[in-house]
């Protein structure tokens, strides 16, 4: 459509302004490993506003222009200091009532004063998680944009700092069908920038990223990244001082690799072992040096037949699924929360968890290092995905791509999961064996998963997408959605796979608290007949290598408005406020406390 140039205003009849905002990608490929180094933190208050027609940068306030080319000053519609203040790290839906289901664009904004400590060092913005794009201004500039709600991210703004800086962030919550979640998804849809931001100080060349692993003859072995265009060649050191061992290499093309010929005690659940690894860069060409620490645990997780082998011992996953969802503080969690959570888990038995259905807080994984806990990390490739579209590949390839960065030097991380409960179409089939080999190629170490599917007409475990993964999920209701649960047992007989099976969810609701007969919804005696039932089957069924019920807590839900839910999931082991213990938590903790390491 043609237009008469001068006669209209630019930022109104722009319907095509977000394509302004894709470049720079804040993607996985400009990804740095900020463990061990000392951040400067940005939480604290921000000014918010709620900007329910994406404003800031149709209009680009972000520019703060108050005056006409020739300087007569001009009405604008923003006023950063006037604006109330937000938490940050918080879910803008649990700071204010009006925002509650709030699902749009936000502006957050605040200053900060930057007195460089080095000659030429680099500055790097980073966030551990915003719901769901971020497009991140610095002093008037664009510093690039960032896809997918759960995944770390970072932005140099080297170039863009000065004494005084003025940060602005707009995050964009909406839900879409070609987004990664889509936009029908069985859990709250939370907004904001729910997790920390920092400041990293970095020299001109830097230690970008590390993976260190237990080798196959039980040594270590380790990969260097270095970033620093043509100064990224030079000698890299990595030193293990509990292992009195030390080695170095030249780093060629930003990549330095070894091996450690010293024997790690292996870590496993019952003795989450950790060593501290340090990583030295010495530049070739001016001698700058860089350094990175690290606590990393080494231990070998392997697929033999249908057994999960850790350390060369079979092993069955006690444990749970659990959504990052909190009462009081929504999808912002904290390091009380997560052990609070891991110490709920150890109480049931339990020492395995499935962070559902999207990537959890870095904290998670960490601390699931020290305490001894198996994880089970997933990216939201939800339901009826949007196949076909390349533009959501590339989001979910980048969105795997960013957790197995930020996690694969982490031993309670023991499988990388693709999906859940997808359609099994030809579209479905090609997209996620395309992710199951993104996650090979970054970590071949660890098995791949996904929650694959059930021929309801057959009785037995059919996918076809079974045949690229290494471990395969069922997610089964069988005694609550399909009444009948005496399909389980026929499914089970039916099947014959030739690898391990996790069954990743089964359950059923209980309104905590709502007593009643084994025959009545909703009540904790139904829930604890249905667990029962499962734990009775479950035992029988030689292949099944772990368990993780749906799931521990209760948590919000939009989709569930009955008397019992209001608004919950109430599948939960516990209820939403993690105090009350269900029926069915106990049969749990009795199931687990009866089976052994290496299963019933």
């Amino acid at each position: 459509m043609e237009t008469k140039s001068g006669n209209y205003q630019a930022d109104i009849h722009n319907a095509a302004y977000e394509e302004n905002y894709r470049e720079p990608s804040l993607s996985a490929s400009c990804l740095i490993n900020t463990s061990g180094r000392e951040g400067e933190s940005l939480s604290g208050r921000w000014n918010f506003a709620a900007d329910w027609y994406d404003t800031c940068r149709r209009a680009e306030w972000f520019k703060e222009i108050r005056t006409s080319a020739a300087g007569v000053p001009q009405p604008v519609d923003w006023d950063w200091e006037a604006w109330e203040r937000i938490n940050v790290p918080a879910c803008w839906n649990m700071e204010r009532p009006e925002l509650y289901y709030f699902e749009g664009a936000g502006v957050y904004t605040r200053t900060f004063r930057y007195v460089p400590r080095e000659a030429g060092e680099r500055l790097i913005l980073r966030f551990e998680g915003a719901a769901y794009n971020a497009c991140v201004f610095v002093n008037g500039l664009f510093a690039g944009s960032h896809d997918g709600a759960s995944t770390p991210f970072n932005a140099d703004i080297t170039g863009l700092v000065q004494e005084e800086n003025r940060v602005v962030v707009t995050v964009d919550a909406r839900r879409g069908p070609a987004r990664i979640p889509m936009d029908n998804s069985d859990w709250f849809n939370y907004g904001g920038l729910y997790r920390d931001v920092f400041l990293y100080r970095l020299p001109r060349v830097y230690i970008k990223d590390w993976f260190v692993r237990l080798a196959g003859d039980g040594g270590v072995d380790a990969d260097v990244y270095i970033d620093g265009g043509e100064g990224a060649d030079g000698t890299v050191g990595i030193e293990i001082p509990e292992l009195s061992a030390r080695a170095e290499a030249p780093a060629r093309d930003g990549r330095a690799s070894f091996h450690i010929g010293a024997k790690p005690e292996r870590w496993s659940p019952e003795n989450p072992r950790l060593y501290d690894v340090i990583l030295r860069f010495t530049a070739g060409k001016d001698g700058k040096q860089d350094s990175a620490r690290d606590r990393i645990g080494f231990r070998e997780i392997a697929v033999r037949g249908t057994d999960i082998i850790l350390n060369g011992k079979k092993i069955f996953l006690k444990g749970v699924s659990v959504h990052e969802d909190h009462i009081i503080h929504g999808k912002t969690t904290s390091e009380d929360i997560i052990r609070s959570t891991i110490r709920d888990l150890k109480e049931m038995n339990g020492c395995y968890l499935r962070l559902a259905h999207y990537p959890h807080d870095s904290r998670f994984a960490r601390i699931a290092d020290e305490e001894g806990v198996l994880l089970w990390e997933e990216i939201p490739v939800y339901w009826a995905v949007a196949f076909d579209n390349p533009a959501t590949y590339h989001d979910a390839q980048n969105q795997l791509s960013e957790l197995v960065l930020r996690d694969r030097n982490r031993a309670s991380v023991i499988i990388w999961s693709v999906g859940n409960e997808n359609a099994d179409t030809d579209s479905r089939l090609t997209f996620m064996s395309a992710l199951a080999r993104r996650a090979r190629e970054l970590d071949p170490t660890r098995p791949v998963s996904a929650a694959c599917l059930i021929n309801h007409t057959e009785l037995k475990i059919d996918d076809r997408l079974a045949e690229v993964l290494d471990i395969i999920g069922v997610n089964e209701y069988y005694g609550w959605y399909d009444p009948d649960f005496g399909k389980l047992p026929k499914i089970l007989a039916n099947s014959a796979p030739a690898k391990p099976v996790v069954i990743c969810e089964f359950g059923g609701d209980a309104r905590a608290g709502q007593r009643g007969t084994v025959d009545d919804l909703w009540t904790e005696d139904k829930q604890r007949d249905l667990y029962e039932r499962q734990t009775a089957v479950i035992r029988q069924c030689p292949y099944i290598a772990g368990v993780s019920p749906w799931i521990f807590y209760d948590f919000r839900c939009p989709r569930r408005l009955n008397r019992y839910q209001e608004g919950f999931n109430r599948k939960g082991l516990i209820d939403a406020g993690r105090l009350q213990k269900k029926a069915a938590y106990y049969v749990m903790r009795r199931f687990y406390g009866e089976t052994g390491p290496g299963g019933v």
